[in-house]
């Protein structure tokens, strides 16, 4: 008796073993070949093939990576500051740009991205007494008054123009109210990836730990500029209010830079919100346009040059930001890893972030759908030494 397989059978026992044994191979080593990076380009920072740098904004004092013949960063004294290209998200330039700081007025950037859209600017509304209840003593107001009827562009005005608490006290009523809001902001925030603000007084009036940092303000600032109604509000300088008996009265934008008054308006400005408590001092996010680039800067509480200083520094790094075009390399990027959905449940307390890395730049290894192309070269190659093994055989049966 003869004991074995025909040629045929071991021919596709052939084909089969070495399919699986390909397959299980990359199985076994497909994640730690996958979770290698890719090898650097040893060219140039930010060259083709070259590893992403790692950012730089989690880091103390100053952050820039000049190239050769950039200019010097300028020297500011405010506690902690930002630039960025506002198109692609490049950080320039940056210093202490987490440290978590009471932000002032420029927290109604946040406050306007949240209910912006949930109220459409034709909307007329008669305001009540309860809701101009509880604004911060020494506010700014723009002079909302009770039983007077204001359409909501009216009150947007308000907020961008004469940064008034009161019209954010009842555009927040009308949207749910002065605690929803805020919980609705603190939701919006980590949507954004922005992880250092934490909000309690939507309107942006010191509260114990109500805090911001220029690098969540930013992000709120290059988000608003993406919004048309954001965008229109903030770059607008002058605008009449509804006042008593069917009058209106004028109103002027408070960002210095986009109207002067004791400083020189910055050529190609486009917004967005300056901010001043006592607890705060000056703060600013702003950005202008030159040449098809749009840059956007946050400044945060000078410590010296008096109340006109965060003007001035805020120039200087968008005088410094357009020369540096092409010359620096990112410290980081506001495109930072988005936090992940809320979990349905009765309580509206947002959700915890997803854990963020200590640098914005994305991992660009590469994923299971390499491994699964691995895996099809595989066996597409054992088929073809099985097809040969085959022939061999059926050869050898003939002779």
């Amino acid at each position: 008796m003869k004991i074995g397989f025909s040629s045929r059978s071991l021919a596709s026992r052939t084909t089969a073993s070495a399919c699986a044994l390909c397959a299980a191979g990359v199985l076994v080593l497909g994640p730690a070949a996958v979770a290698a990076p890719h090898a650097a380009d040893p060219g140039t920072p930010g060259g083709p093939g070259a590893a992403p740098a790692p950012g730089l904004l989690h880091q103390p004092g100053v952050q820039v990576r000049p190239r050769p013949g950039a200019p010097a960063v300028p020297a500011l004294s405010a506690l902690s500051w930002l630039v960025a290209d506002a198109d692609s998200g490049d950080v320039l330039a940056a210093s202490d740009a987490h440290r978590p700081l009471p932000p002032a007025s420029t927290l109604k950037t946040l406050f306007a991205l949240t209910v912006l859209p949930s109220l459409p600017a034709g909307i007329r509304h008669r305001v009540g007494e309860q809701e101009l209840a509880g604004i911060g003593a020494g506010s700014s107001l723009v002079g909302v008054a009770p039983g007077r009827t204001y359409e909501v562009a009216d009150l947007w005005r308000g907020v961008f123009l004469n940064s008034g608490n009161d019209a954010v006290h009842v555009l927040a009523a009308l949207s749910g109210g002065w605690q929803a809001a805020a919980e609705r902001m603190q939701a919006k925030a980590r949507e954004l990836g922005a992880f250092d603000t934490h909000v309690l007084s939507p309107d942006g009036y010191d509260t114990p730990g109500q805090v911001s940092s220029a690098y969540d303000l930013a992000v709120f600032g290059r988000a608003g500029l993406r919004n048309a109604d954001f965008a229109r509000y903030c770059a607008t300088a002058l605008a009449r209010f509804p006042g008593a008996d069917g009058g209106s009265y004028a109103i002027a934008n408070t960002n210095r830079l986009l109207t002067g008054n004791g400083v020189a308006p910055y050529p190609g400005l486009i917004g967005i919100k300056n901010g001043y408590t006592t607890q705060a001092g000056n703060t600013l996010v702003a950005a202008a346009r030159r040449d098809g680039r749009t840059l956007v800067v946050t400044v945060m509480n000078p410590r010296s040059g008096g109340g006109l200083a965060v003007y001035e520094e805020a120039r200087a790094l968008l005088d410094w930001g357009f020369a540096a075009a092409g010359s620096v390399d990112p410290v980081g990027s506001l495109d930072a890893p988005r936090a992940a959905p809320p979990r349905p449940g009765p309580a509206a307390v947002p959700a915890a972030p997803v854990a963020a890395p200590a640098t914005a730049q994305e991992d660009d290894r590469p994923g299971w759908p390499d491994a699964v192309a691995v895996v099809g070269a595989a066996c597409l190659g054992a088929a073809a030494v099985a097809l040969g093994l085959r022939w061999r055989l059926r050869r050898s049966a003939g002779t």
